[in-house]
């Protein structure tokens, strides 16, 4: 058996994270935290163990006192943070796994492959949504291209969804800010939460999308030549709160406040205040254009629907799936990197199977 040590085991994505893991009878689950007594609740009923851990204290220490094989990071915003708990994996000589979505945070990961090499460990970055869910789907449809020009995708989640407040922090922490993107072949400059766009999703209708810096604006024009146009967008489910965002993020590019990120809390409790008006569904799509291979224009457009709550668990998927591929041997990739080509469109729509969720391809 693996030891695999989920670091805030028991938050929002931790909780999905450490109960896969608990039925998995080639891991050994640890579930730690700041809270060792939320740490000791969830352990009990999952029938793992329980840790202390802060990652801005002693983290060594404590890492060479529970010694994990593997360690999944789920405390953000990781906009905010340095390798410090990646780099302690390394010297522990134990495998990392984050849920990082901050550009620079995943993009950068990979000034620690000579260390993780040194070490024969793997750190992987970004087991997430993105860029490892929207990387599988490309790659799946890549070949139907003979050219594959422009890919537009977009996520709306549902307003009774249990957010966390690390996750409000990262969506504030660039609300109104400037960043860059490709568009018709060229580099052009846009705005968190801006770049407003109406779009109807199957089953659940209409819904607000606004502008998202995400890793895969950086990563994807390297991995994807050719690429003419790619615009990434999320969304809120309800219209007042979407669009009350919109108008405070004017506030951050006309440079009348500085950040948005402080206001978090109270963002936060206020939209839970509107969970009786909204639903319990999300949704993603993924439009990918260009010329196939009989030489006339080719669109390809992946839609998923998540119901009962659970498209947060979306971004949990892959590193329950890379946890269980190291744990049993099949994935040894020393090196750091951001986690694409390591989870197949495949196995991601196969470890759906038992939740709410549906798709369809146009």
């Amino acid at each position: 058996m693996k030891r695999v040590l989920v670091i805030g085991g028991y938050g929002n994505f931790g909780r999905f994270i450490s109960a896969r893991l608990s039925n998995d009878p080639s891991i050994e689950l640890i579930i730690a935290g700041r809270s060792l007594e939320k740490a000791q609740r969830l352990a009990a009923k999952l029938n793992a163990q329980a840790e202390y851990i802060d990652v801005h204290a002693r983290l060594p220490e404590r890492l060479a006192a529970i010694r994990p094989d593997i360690v999944i990071h789920t405390s953000g915003p990781f906009q905010n943070q340095g390798y410090d708990v990646a780099q302690a994996c390394i010297a522990q000589g134990c495998h990392y796994i984050d849920l990082a979505d901050g550009t620079d945070f995943v993009a950068n990961i990979t000034s620690l492959d000579d260390a993780a090499r040194a070490r024969s460990v793997m750190v992987i970055s970004g087991a997430s949504s993105v860029p490892c869910f929207s990387a599988a789907l490309i790659d799946h449809y890549r070949a139907s291209f003979k050219s594959l020009d422009s890919i537009d995708y977009g996520i709306t989640t549902a307003q009774q969804s249990t957010r966390g407040l690390a996750t409000t922090q990262a969506i504030l922490g660039y609300t109104g800010k400037p960043f860059t993107t490709l568009i018709n072949g060229a580099v052009k400059t846009i705005y968190g939460w801006q770049g407003l766009r109406l779009r109807r999703y199957p089953h659940i209708g209409w819904r607000w999308l606004s502008n998202c810096a995400i890793p895969d604006l950086r990563l994807f024009p390297n991995r994807y030549p050719g690429i003419q146009t790619l615009r990434f967008r999320a969304g809120v489910e309800l219209p007042l709160l979407h669009l009350g965002l919109w108008c405070l993020s004017w506030l951050v590019r006309l440079r009348l406040v500085r950040n948005m990120q402080c206001i978090a809390p109270v963002l936060l409790k206020i939209s839970d205040g509107f969970n009786r008006f909204g639903s319990a569904d999300s949704g993603f799509h993924m439009r990918l254009s260009g010329i196939g291979a009989d030489g006339r224009a080719k669109d390809i457009c992946f839609e998923l629907t998540a119901r009962s709550n659970d498209g947060p668990f979306i971004p949990c998927i892959p590193s329950v799936l890379l946890a269980q591929k190291i744990a049993r041997g099949e994935l040894h990739q020393p090196g750091a990197q951001a986690c694409v080509d390591l989870i197949t469109l495949d196995e991601y729509l196969t470890a759906f199977r038992d939740l709410n969720i549906t798709w369809q391809v146009n």
